[in-house]
């Protein structure tokens, strides 16, 4: 595979087929991000879908990333879902798709504590948000994250410590 900085500059030259192995190298990786902070399907579709879209218009105004293509996906993809919850809430609709095993319960409750995750979540700062989505459902390490959100490692480390201590408080003060 192509190294990173390879890639950025075919995808500014607008390379068809450099532009296509970014999509397939990067999108599912976005939407497992996406999936997890949105929870739902179609919107974290779209927000895959917006994010390739800025990038491609950034790059034909000649001011997408120089380096560290990753990073500039996953905080274009970022920015997208803080401006998703900032927009007024759509009520979810109902699902009727329960399973027949008969873990009617089970699902529900999952569901549940799912929910209660996500808007917990919503309760951090946005870059409390970030860190702990590519800490802990990206796996990435300290000096990716802090490419990303364009601070020090320390930093970082801060802004996660002190979003642990956030979540347990918000998710135990609910049970």
């Amino acid at each position: 595979m192509i190294i990173e900085q390879e890639l950025l500059h075919a995808a500014y030259a607008l390379e068809e087929q450099t532009l296509a192995e970014i999509y397939d190298l990067y999108s599912p990786r976005l939407y497992r991000y996406a999936m997890r902070l949105l929870g739902d399907a179609q919107i974290s579709e779209d927000c895959v879908a917006e994010t390739f879209s800025r990038f491609l218009q950034a790059l034909q105004a000649g001011r997408g990333p120089r380096d560290h293509l990753q990073a500039y996906l996953f905080r274009t993809a970022h920015n997208w879902i803080a401006d998703h919850y900032r927009r007024a809430p759509e009520p979810e609709p109902l699902k009727d798709d329960l399973p027949d095993d008969g873990s009617v319960e089970e699902s529900a409750n999952l569901n549940l504590r799912q929910k209660r995750v996500r808007a917990a979540l919503r309760e951090l700062t946005d870059d409390q948000q970030e860190v702990i989505a590519l800490k802990f459902v990206e796996g990435w390490e300290n000096d990716e994250i802090a490419r990303v959100v364009r601070k020090p490692v320390g930093s970082v480390k801060s802004l996660q410590h002190r979003a642990l201590e956030r979540l347990k408080k918000l998710l135990l003060d609910e049970a």
